[in-house]
């Protein structure tokens, strides 16, 4: 059983990471890279990080529960906890809080050199720079494994 779970909790973590260096690295350059509409381009960036923020929360939260189940009483000591906290608090911040300001800013309409564009550009870069390090703490996870060696 403890072979299906580590199984289990490594697809998640593929899922998981492959999916943000899949999406933030490839799918979405390769859209403005074709795309002659940069509006359409943001666009579409926008459902693709949108969706995968949800996949972010599902499979981080079950990656959560999962260390929290198996370390019990010592799990405030594994660091693997509070990677995976920061990585889906960072998920949660750009969710539930930039990616709604960014669309109520796109509704308002951007104007080149305008206060929105102004302020999306502010929250872009909030947003790009989470996204990295997210990416990158992902990949240690990859890089170590979720669980620590017994």
């Amino acid at each position: 059983m403890t072979h299906l779970l580590a199984a289990f909790e490594r697809i998640l973590l593929t899922l998981w990471v492959g999916g943000l260096w899949i999406t933030g690295y490839l799918v979405i350059p390769a859209l403005f890279a074709s795309l002659d509409d940069r509006m359409l381009a943001g666009d579409l960036a926008g459902s693709v990080f949108n969706l995968m923020s949800w996949v972010g929360l599902a499979c981080g939260g079950l990656l959560l529960a999962g260390v929290l189940l198996r370390e019990r009483s010592q799990c405030f000591k594994a660091w693997r906890l509070w990677v995976l906290a920061v990585m889906l608090s960072i998920v949660a911040i750009g969710l539930f809080a930039l990616q709604p300001q960014m669309l109520a800013l796109k509704a308002q309409g951007i104007g080149p050199g305008s206060v929105q564009a102004i302020a999306f550009g502010r929250i872009h870069g909030i947003s790009t720079a989470l996204f990295l390090l997210n990416s990158i703490l992902g990949l240690l996870l990859v890089g170590v494994g979720i669980r620590a060696p017994r």
